[in-house]
């Protein structure tokens, strides 16, 4: 009878900080595993400490309570299958992301990251330091020897050819990999590499959860030799999943297991958009939002993903109309509340309007109206929405899209007012997508009702801020399609203008868009958190200086 193996994959959501809970999560997955006779339970990358830590995890009180942490849980765990879980190691002065293997209630074996990711929203180089490439460890004189290389170790050829070269016969890879549209393909291409490389079966074991900014989105598997799938786990959901190993004539393979199919792009981004909210409310212990209900496509979307994320019952539009607010933006602003079954308030902003005009009066006269009027209805929506939230304790969730915050065309102190911004990552013409998607699909993840939850009106229409009378947005900007083809290139891919004129975008328009978009990094540098659903969000994958007097002139 050929020798057999069981791993149990633990696909959870640590907390970032929350060593306590963090350790509890594990011990649970732990006690499952010994429940269904595993040999090894594994959890991702970091796991300890959650992920990012940012500079948080440069406190040298951190990492000892971290690694103290670890030692608790070897010693709590000593009575069963071998515990593989993430953390930091203080080498002397020499700080390492790493991963430990607890047996017997000791630290039975630990790998230390070799190759240190520096893009995007990493800055490892900047915080760790690289470790030597490990061998593999033993798992029992009967299972696998398994090389563990961690997360961008498995990349590259270099470490898992080096791991299998020293007897590793199967390789295990703990992640915290971040999700962005269509990552998901990568991954697996690199690892189907990785397996091909070197003819052993691979385990790809992601975390799930949201963390600031970013969403992990889980969507773990195994892979046999040849790059076969064996196993796939769920996206973005929770998942302890027990696998199974044996050894063949040609090695160690896995047996089939479950086989979760990927959601379409579409879903992809809601769901993420939908989890991250939910983890930063949760993590950062708010229980109830509001947001300011225009009427527009850009809250009604938000209202949606709020309702989805926490319940209607857990979230409060509010309305804060002037004499510029149409009907018909009333009566969508109603149709959406009705249809997700949230709390509506209204609160008119005429007589802080009054106030204000008259006390800016005497310095005011003689000038004409313009922007700084349209700003100061904005500003007292902004107030008005702050003093809310500070009353109920509800957090104010901002709704400016991708194509605004690129180009400023929103309100610091303003409508740029608020905790988190689901769609800050999302370009308008995407936005329209994402309504209609959500309009004529629903899962079991979302809390608020099916069906047309964003009125075919509000999807319709043509944008519009209502700051003065018959305003739309095609008024200050390029239509939507123009303007997000621009901001996809010049943000996105990092173009130059030369290219994008070559893409048939009239040069004059590029430069425009291209001077909003350099002006506007002070506003972005104030603004809220939200979710990252591509690898150029603004924040930690795209940074640039406020002051900044370079223009492309090509």
């Amino acid at each position: 009878m050929s020798n057999t193996f069981r791993l149990t994959m633990a696909q959870l959501n640590p907390t970032v900080g929350d060593l306590a809970g963090n350790a509890a999560k594990a011990r649970d997955a732990w006690a499952a595993g010994k429940a269904a006779g595993a040999d090894l339970v594994a959890l991702p990358e970091m796991f300890i400490t959650g992920y990012q830590t940012q500079d948080l995890i440069r406190r040298r009180q951190f990492i000892s309570d971290a690694l103290a942490a670890i030692q608790t849980l070897a010693l709590d765990c000593a009575d069963g299958p071998m515990l593989s879980i993430g953390g930091p190691f203080l080498n002397g002065e020499r700080l390492h992301n790493s991963y430990f293997v607890l047996k017997g209630g000791a630290i039975h074996a630990r790998m230390d990251k070799f190759f240190l990711p520096n893009f995007t929203v990493f800055d490892e180089v900047r915080l760790f330091n690289r470790g030597d490439i490990s061998g593999p460890f033993s798992t029992g004189n009967e299972g696998p020897r398994l090389g563990a290389p961690i997360c961008e170790d498995a990349w590259y050829p270099d470490v898992c050819e080096a791991m299998v070269e020293s007897g590793a016969e199967a390789l295990l890879v703990p992640n915290g990999s971040p999700y962005f549209r269509e990552k998901f393909p990568i991954r697996m291409n690199n690892m189907v590499a990785r397996v091909i490389e070197n003819n052993v079966p691979l385990v790809y074991l992601n975390m799930v959860g949201g963390q600031d900014d970013q969403m992990f989105d889980g969507g773990s598997f195994v892979l046999n030799r040849g790059g076969a799938l064996a196993v796939q786990l769920p996206f973005f959901d929770e998942a302890i999943v027990h696998v199974d190993f044996a050894q063949g004539d040609d090695g160690w393979y896995a047996l089939d297991g479950q086989k979760a199919v990927p959601p379409e792009t579409l879903e992809q981004d809601y769901r993420a958009m939908v989890e991250s909210l939910r983890d930063y409310m949760r993590k950062t212990g708010f229980t109830k939002v509001l947001l300011g209900l225009s009427g527009g496509i850009d809250s009604a979307i938000v209202a949606t993903i709020a309702a989805d994320a926490l319940g209607p019952e857990n979230v409060r539009c509010v309305m804060l109309p002037s004499e510029y607010t149409s009907q018909a933006s009333l009566d969508d602003a109603q149709a959406v509340v009705d249809a997700l079954g949230c709390r509506y308030d209204t609160v008119s902003i005429a007589g802080p309007r009054a106030a204000v005009t008259e006390a800016l009066a005497p310095l005011f006269e003689g000038l004409d109206e313009g922007l700084t009027e349209e700003n100061i209805q904005s500003r007292l929506r902004g107030l008005l929405l702050m003093a809310q939230s500070n009353k109920f304790g509800e957090m104010l969730l901002t709704t400016g899209n991708k194509s605004e915050v690129a180009v400023g065309y929103a309100t610091i102190y303003g409508d740029m007012s608020g905790g988190y911004n689901p769609i800050k990552d999302m370009y308008k013409t995407r936005v329209f997508a994402t309504c209609r998607w959500r309009n004529a699909n629903h899962r079991p993840w979302m809390k608020a009702p099916a069906g047309e939850v964003i009125p075919v009106s509000i999807i319709d229409k043509p944008p519009s801020a209502e700051l003065k009378p018959d305003q739309k947005d095609a008024d200050s900007l390029p239509p939507y399609d123009v303007l997000d083809g621009i901001l996809e290139m010049l943000v996105d891919r990092e173009a130059s203008v030369a290219e994008c004129v070559a893409m048939g975008y009239d040069r004059e328009t590029v430069k425009r868009v291209e001077n909003l978009v350099y002006i506007s990094e002070y506003k972005r540098f104030q603004s809220a958190p939200g979710t990252r659903l591509s690898d150029r969000a603004f924040w930690l994958d795209r940074r640039y200086p406020i002051v900044n007097r370079w223009r492309d002139e090509s």
